[in-house]
């Protein structure tokens, strides 16, 4: 039998990615918030966000309590976020949530193969799915109220 050689995680590309997260604080002046957390890990995403006229998310920020391939799904969310309505998040993380479970393709968000280590990591999937939901969270929000 042969080993199979595992899948190095923490990545030049992901931990670079992470770091790039500082760029998009959280402003407790944009008008929707949204969170989620993961069950598995305990990471959080806290998100604000803004529209414009069309229900597109305009700017938004965000407090990522997570390990680095938590904070590189963050940052890979909003670098990409810009323009997307809930239905666009809301097929995004279907489509990623289907990767995830091995039952798709990687799903065409921008930046998104830096994740692709953590695909051999179920343990992290909870954290790569934060951005998507609490932006989903956050947009539900101004839908109830519009």
């Amino acid at each position: 039998m042969t080993a199979q050689t595992p899948t190095k995680l923490y990545t030049p590309e992901l931990l670079a990615l992470a770091v790039t997260l500082a760029g998009y604080p959280l402003d407790p002046a944009l008008p929707l918030a949204g969170e989620a957390r993961s069950r598995t890990c305990g990471s959080s995403v806290k998100m604000g966000v803004s529209t414009d006229g069309e229900g597109r998310i305009s700017s938004l920020g965000m407090q990522v309590t997570a390990c680095a391939v938590g904070q590189a799904a963050a940052a890979t969310f909003a670098a990409a976020a810009a323009g997307r309505s809930n239905d666009g998040i809301a097929e995004a993380l279907k489509q990623l949530e289907l990767w995830l479970a091995g039952a798709g393709d990687l799903p065409g968000w921008p930046g998104m193969s830096a994740l692709v280590p953590a695909l051999d990591h179920p343990g992290r999937h909870g954290a790569i799915l934060l951005p998507w939901k609490a932006a989903a969270d956050a947009l539900c929000k101004a839908e109830q109220a519009g």
